[in-house]
């Protein structure tokens, strides 16, 4: 037995990267402008944020322009949801999504509906797959949105995401991907992908918690959820987490790096767990003793 339980949790979160976390060092302890200053020590930490955009936009194949910082991957949720939503809302008032939604599109959703919009959640398969031709038969006239996550948090399924755009694109719908369990695992490139919006979460590819970006196709036009002052070109007012921001920037540098070798890494890995499954499984006697007064292990 171990000391220390092992951490299998990634899909929740992962740790920092020991880059990541030098990276991050100066500006916690050296370089603290605000970027919206135009003296020296606001020029250094705007310098370091612009930088962290060109390393997100380089993992997704964007431009930087592309790319709004936001506080985690909910929040660029509810910005491509509830922005297309409201800035669309005389063209339309139908969304489309799965089943399967994380709670930070899901929820959204159903807020939306509590403000007349029409939601069709479709279903999957027992593999966790939606079938673009249910989404093809569920496109109305009056469908704004569609949003689908890249891949299930849960059990793993790619969706196929290239295809759903492609009808989205030709019937002139907005399509939005949660790619927060995608991106620095296997390819995002948003040009490959077809999307309008895609969503990333820090704290998913070895960043921070509390960090997050929002791909947004040039063109396309989303309502603004708050108010206040000119921040990321007037779309998400607020003094910018720098330290995070670096930190989030590292990361997707690594993640485009290293995402080959990574993706051949957890092949290797899912292979070797899947055999170790198949074996023969333990007994109820392979395990220790327990203690009184404490559970033991499910019979």
């Amino acid at each position: 037995m171990t000391s220390q339980p092992i951490y299998l949790d990634y899909n929740a979160t992962t740790p920092h990267a020991p880059e990541v976390i030098e990276a991050m060092r100066p500006y916690l302890e050296e370089h603290f402008g605000n970027p919206s200053s135009s003296h020296c020590y606001g020029r250094k930490t705007r310098e370091a944020v612009e930088k962290a955009r060109s390393q997100v936009a380089a993992l997704l194949n964007c431009a930087p322009g592309e790319i709004i910082f936001t506080s985690g991957g909910t929040e660029s949720n509810n910005y491509a949801i509830r922005g297309i939503a409201l800035a669309r809302r005389t063209q339309g008032m139908h969304i489309i999504t799965s089943q399967i939604e994380h709670p930070a599109v899901t929820a959204v959703c159903e807020r939306l509906k509590q403000d007349g919009f029409e939601i069709t959640y479709l279903p999957v398969d027992e593999h966790g797959l939606i079938s673009v031709s249910d989404v093809e038969r569920a496109i109305r006239p009056e469908t704004i949105l569609i949003t689908l996550m890249h891949a299930n948090n849960e059990v793993g399924t790619i969706e196929p995401i290239g295809e759903v755009a492609e009808l989205a694109n030709a019937r002139g719908i907005v399509f939005h991907t949660d790619a927060a369990q995608s991106a620095g695992k296997i390819p995002t490139d948003v040009r490959t992908l077809r999307v309008d919006l895609l969503s990333i979460a820090g704290h998913k590819l070895y960043a921070p918690k509390g960090v997050g970006a929002l791909y947004v196709r040039e063109g396309t036009h989303l309502e603004r959820l708050m108010e206040g002052a000119g921040q990321e070109g007037g779309r998400r007012p607020g003094t910018e987490n720098v330290l995070e921001i670096v930190g989030l920037g590292k990361a997707c540098e690594i993640a485009h790096r290293d995402l080959a070798a990574n993706h051949e890494h957890m092949r290797r890995m899912r292979r070797r767990v899947s055999s170790i499954l198949r074996q023969p499984a333990w007994k109820f006697t392979d395990f220790p003793p327990v203690s009184s007064g404490r559970a033991g292990p499910a019979g």
